[in-house]
């Protein structure tokens, strides 16, 4: 199997609490570390560790930072097509509690892929699955090329415009920006699986309706962070491989479980390749 994700990377500081800060309180983090990360990243490295290699079709900065944060990627393991933006590079901070809860502030405009980039879009059609994170319309329309293609509500004014058929349309029916109405899109998803986090979550597919439960966590949580990114991308992956919808989304959602287990974006991730 071939995977792939079409979207964005930030660079990411990461502070370890105790607690939020209260308004106007210091408080002083136990640790603190950085990584390139973000949902197209996380979901790439969860894909990579299920199939081995990924492509990632993405955009950076033109700073250092940005030069930083391809370098990462490709020690990451993932084959990078990147674009390179005259702008800086995006960036994130993090804050993980003692429950491991994680509370982002996100920093510059989203960088990502343009459909019109120099990149080796024509590889797609080659791909069994590939996860849609951030884009212009014809990088998605790019993306359908595959066997398998499934995006987050996050992009819904793309998707809208783009008009191209979908596999699955992941939302999280905790965050306002990941709201979709049935309808909204034409033609309408094959599949709708809308997140609830440690609740598990619900599906819509055709006729069919039904909920989903969330997996146990395999050791204690450490870091939230990229669980919904780990969630989908193992969603792609057990789709692609030919699961039937429930056990997919059992699949993605032990992928989910485990991404809380580790303290960094990748740390916790499930391998199912022996070199990784």
């Amino acid at each position: 199997m071939r995977a792939a994700v079409v979207g964005h990377v930030e660079w990411v500081r990461f502070a370890a609490v105790e607690r939020l800060p209260e308004p106007g309180e210091i408080i002083t983090a136990s640790a603190t570390w950085e990584e390139a990360a973000g949902g197209g990243a996380v979901a790439a490295g969860q894909l990579c560790n299920l199939v081995g290699e990924v492509d990632f079709f993405v955009a950076v900065g033109n700073d250092e930072l940005g030069r930083r944060t391809r370098e990462r990627l490709e020690q990451l393991g993932f084959r990078v097509h990147a674009a390179t933006r005259d702008r800086p590079q995006r960036r994130a901070f993090t804050f993980v509690d003692a429950t491991g809860e994680r509370t982002i502030t996100l920093l510059g405009e989203k960088l990502h892929p343009h459909g019109a980039d120099r990149l080796p879009w024509d590889e797609l059609a080659t791909i069994d699955a590939v996860y849609f994170s951030a884009g212009d319309t014809d990088a998605l329309r790019a993306a359908r090329q595959a066997r398998v293609l499934v995006a987050t509500a996050r992009e819904l004014p793309t998707l809208l415009e783009a008009q191209v058929p979908l596999d699955a349309l992941v939302l999280s029916a905790r965050d306002p920006a990941e709201t979709y109405e049935p309808g909204q899109l034409d033609p309408p998803p094959s599949l709708i699986v809308s997140t609830l986090g440690r609740d598990g979550g619900t599906y819509v597919s055709g006729g069919r309706s039904g909920s989903y439960a969330a997996a146990d966590a395999p050791g204690p949580v450490v870091n939230a962070y990229g669980a919904g990114d780990a969630f989908v991308a193992g969603l792609s992956f057990a789709l692609a491989r030919g699961d039937e919808i429930e056990s997919a989304l059992a699949f993605a959602a032990k992928c989910g479980a485990a991404a809380m287990t580790g303290r960094g974006a990748y740390e916790g991730q499930i391998s199912l390749t022996p070199d990784r």
